[in-house]
């Protein structure tokens, strides 16, 4: 078989989801020690136990590795259908559970400790840091203002800007509470407290977009 044939035949084969789980899991530990610039995929390909050719095969370049890595979190502790609102469901009910995954995910230990490294080599990593944005909080931002859109709609609430009420949200669920534990004056939120936040914002939201 001609080496071009070989290519072609790889590139047909079905991927293999236990390797590319592998690959992402490698990829957010290097990326959070090593940084954006100073992980390669040779280092990816090592730490996974793939070749380098496998990653290539997932994963067409660094750029897309690292957003691939971060929406797999975000789809993994805040998948979309968390955002559906469909007629007769309680707003009240899918904004708390929107709450509780949010601040579990952003005030997790892998959240934190790569909110740590963005703010420190932001300045130099701006790739990295744009990236993030882009497949992290815009993309957590845009599924909120479609379901107050779409609560709005369903005459549940009376949002007239959703992009507004979007970020007013997530702004009230983190409060000082999250830069406390971002730079380690605080321990995380429990469970507990987690829920006790939320059950205050949503009846603060609630009342503010009342229809």
């Amino acid at each position: 078989m001609s080496e071009q044939t070989s290519a072609v035949a790889s590139r047909g084969r079905p991927k293999d989801p236990a390797k590319r789980q592998a690959i992402l899991d490698a990829a957010k530990v290097l990326f959070m020690t090593q940084g954006f610039a100073g992980t390669s995929m040779d280092a990816v390909a090592a730490a996974a136990g793939v070749s380098k050719l496998t990653v290539y095969s997932h994963f067409s370049d660094k750029e897309s590795l690292f957003s691939a890595a971060i929406e797999a979190k975000c789809e993994n502790q805040m998948p979309l259908p968390m955002f559906a609102l469909e007629q007769g469901d309680s707003i009240e009910g899918v904004l708390k559970r929107v709450g509780v995954a949010f601040l579990s995910l952003v005030d997790g230990e892998e959240a934190i400790g790569l909110m740590r490294l963005l703010c420190t080599a932001a300045a130099r990593e701006t790739e990295m840091a744009q990236l993030f944005f882009e497949v992290g909080p815009r993309r957590t931002l845009g599924e909120m203002e479609r379901l107050l859109r779409r609560a709005d709609e369903l005459e549940l609430l009376r949002v007239e800007d959703p992009a507004v009420a979007a970020e007013l949200f997530y702004g009230m669920l983190m409060g000082c509470r999250h830069m406390q534990v971002l730079i380690g004056c605080c321990a995380p939120p429990s469970k507990g407290e987690i829920r006790a936040r939320v059950e205050q914002v949503v009846q603060l939201f609630l009342r503010a977009y009342h229809k």
